[in-house]
């Protein structure tokens, strides 16, 4: 019995990585291809943080300060995609964060298939 909660919680665990990984590459994906691009100034980062301020202005003249999604090194400038709905919500150009996302549902997919062969196998 024990094993067979163990293989079901496995499972449900290697299926929120999937689906939080599938998640990550269609949100990277949507803001790329539909969102709307601005160049940002790259500002040191805050006390306690390590990675620093992306501040730029949206189409419709909003002046965003957001801390950065991706390590950049401060002082430069960089080109993004955000959405324009949210534009909180970025990309940047270059710097996807695909390899993260990927992995998420290689590792889910794995915990997922060891649990389903735990709880066929193993109970």
């Amino acid at each position: 019995m024990v094993q067979i909660l163990f293989a079901v919680f496995t499972a449900l665990g290697g299926l929120v990585a999937v689906l939080a990984g599938v998640y990550g590459l269609r949100q990277t994906r949507r803001i790329t291809r539909t969102g709307a691009s601005a160049v940002a100034l790259v500002k040191p980062a805050p006390p306690g943080a390590e990675r620093p301020l992306l501040q730029y202005e949206t189409a419709d003249g909003r002046v965003m300060e957001i801390v950065s999604p991706v390590p950049l090194p401060a002082g430069g400038s960089v080109r993004l995609s955000y959405d324009p709905a949210d534009p909180r919500d970025v990309v940047v150009d270059g710097r996807e964060r695909t390899a993260i996302d990927r992995g998420f549902v290689a590792g889910g997919a794995l915990l997922a298939m060891t649990g389903l062969v735990l709880a066929v196998f193993g109970g």
